[in-house]
């Protein structure tokens, strides 16, 4: 039995959920998210919430999908009620990012700053060296922050580059460690 797979998701006033074939579409404040359901799990939506469960509960197939489905669901729901956020931050002398409409420029230690342009449905500002990427769709908001941060990856010597606000760079000496020897 999945722990979280059982659990019912709850909605919110407001927030509205529908089965159209095998497609479950979740409607909210925010916006509206879109996700394909495999046969393996059924899914029922009810006035106040959405139940995930499987058929077949011997069926070790079914058994995986069963919380991944859920997890899925409730992120959709998450999103479009209160949507997320990532925190990245800029580190470096000389460092800075400035937004333009659905626009990023980084000057992050290159000869040339780098323009990074923001899909549909995620929005950035920026506050000193703290950028704050938002969105409703969870893997959206994760996939920008991520490719924001591979433009100028965190060094270990000095800690230069972009690193999420609750990163952790393991830093190491440098030239002085061989000296010891």
């Amino acid at each position: 039995m999945s722990r979280l797979g059982k659990l019912p998701i709850e909605l919110k006033a407001g927030t509205e959920a529908r089965i159209d074939g095998n497609l479950i579409i979740v409607k909210g404040p925010k916006g509206e998210l879109k996700q394909e359901i495999k046969d393996l799990v059924d899914v029922k939506v009810e006035s106040d919430k959405i139940i995930v469960d499987i058929k077949d509960k011997d069926d070790q197939e079914q058994k995986s999908f069963w919380g991944l489905y859920r997890s899925l669901i409730n992120n959709m729901v998450k999103g479009v009620e209160e949507g997320f956020e990532k925190k990245l931050e800029v580190n470096g002398v000389g460092y800075r990012v400035q937004a333009q409409g659905n626009k990023l420029v980084l000057n992050v230690g290159f000869s040339h700053p780098v323009e990074f342009d923001l899909p549909e449905g995620v929005s950035a500002t920026v506050e000193g060296n703290i950028i704050t990427i938002s969105g409703f769709d969870k893997q959206m908001v994760g996939e920008v922050a991520a490719r924001i941060r591979k433009v100028r990856k965190p060094e270990p010597y000095k800690g230069k580059g972009i690193k999420y606000v609750d990163e952790i760079i393991r830093r190491k000496e440098g030239k002085s460690a061989a000296k010891g020897e």
